[in-house]
């Protein structure tokens, strides 16, 4: 499949990116062999090959998850820059 610049305007806007002429050619080289690369891969025979879902058969081993104290609230404000009584102070960001 070859892609044109018309195909890559489109994905473009899409992608709110924006193009020089040269990174616009640059590009269209670049997808148009990624697309025959994918093209490529659909010449291979997948009957009754199974679909990943993992690339590693190992599971997540999680710890269990323990309360416990572990810096007070003296320590973890101790150096903050603003702070007010038991909280840290930041900038509002939201009106």
């Amino acid at each position: 499949m070859k892609i044109d610049k018309e195909n890559l305007q489109k994905i473009a806007h899409l992608a709110r990116l924006d193009f020089e002429e040269d990174g616009a050619r640059e590009m269209v080289a670049s997808m148009t062999e990624i697309l025959d690369w994918v093209e490529k891969l659909n010449e291979l025979d997948t009957d009754g090959v199974e679909p990943l879902t993992n690339m590693a058969a190992e599971q997540n081993v999680l710890r269990d998850d323990v309360a416990k104290q572990t810096l007070s609230h003296e320590r973890g404000l101790f150096n903050a820059p603003k702070k007010d009584s038991d909280y840290f102070r930041v900038p509002k960001v939201l009106e």
